[in-house]
């Protein structure tokens, strides 16, 4: 195939969107503002409806792939990039459902099923620094989004140095089959 299915190219633009919107409400947002501020719940809220959508699109997604064909895998012309990039593909995948599973386990450690999504009233912890689950969910973010500046990084490179327009397969269009080139 010369593109991936188009069922994973909206679940992959519409994944990238909401990771990120994700990622910048947790580090320029939440990060910032003290739990007392009252409108921090309603951000949480937010955040962690966010958290539970991202993560039903990532495994609906996971399964489409494993389902579709999709293009031959791109090489870099480096063969040590090359036998990397499958590891760094699914890390991706490993990294959001690691966020997800701290982001969880904080949220019932701080009781933030009731304060959050029941509006119980009952107020936040002072400082969610003292569960380990969430400094691990700031960790992993932080990881994820070097991930993300990778993968930003290595589409330019394959755009602007290789112009093997590698980009086109996560883009719609046409899905034509690659004939398969037999030496004589």
């Amino acid at each position: 195939m010369s593109r991936y299915h188009p069922l994973l190219v909206t679940l992959h633009w519409l994944l990238a969107v909401l990771i990120i919107a994700a990622l910048l409400i947790g580090f320029f947002v939440l990060a910032t503002m003290p739990n007392t501020d009252p409108r921090k719940i309603n951000i949480l809220l937010v955040h962690m409806a966010g958290g539970m959508l991202i993560l039903a699109l990532m495994i609906i997604r996971f399964i489409v792939r494993m389902l579709t064909s999709g293009p031959v895998a791109a090489t870099t012309g480096f063969p040590l990039l090359d036998r990397v990039a499958p590891f760094v593909h699914y890390g991706f995948y490993a990294l959001v459902f690691l966020m997800v599973a701290s982001g969880y386990t904080t949220a019932l450690l701080a009781g933030l099923n009731r304060s959050v999504f029941a509006h119980s009233g009952e107020p936040l912890p002072e400082t969610f620094d003292i569960y380990p689950s969430f400094v691990a969910h700031g960790t992993i973010a932080a990881v994820l989004a070097g991930f993300i500046a990778l993968h930003v990084l290595a589409v330019v490179f394959h755009q602007l140095v290789r112009k093997d327009h590698l980009l086109r397969r996560m883009l719609f269009g046409r899905r034509v089959i690659n004939p398969i080139v037999t030496p004589h």
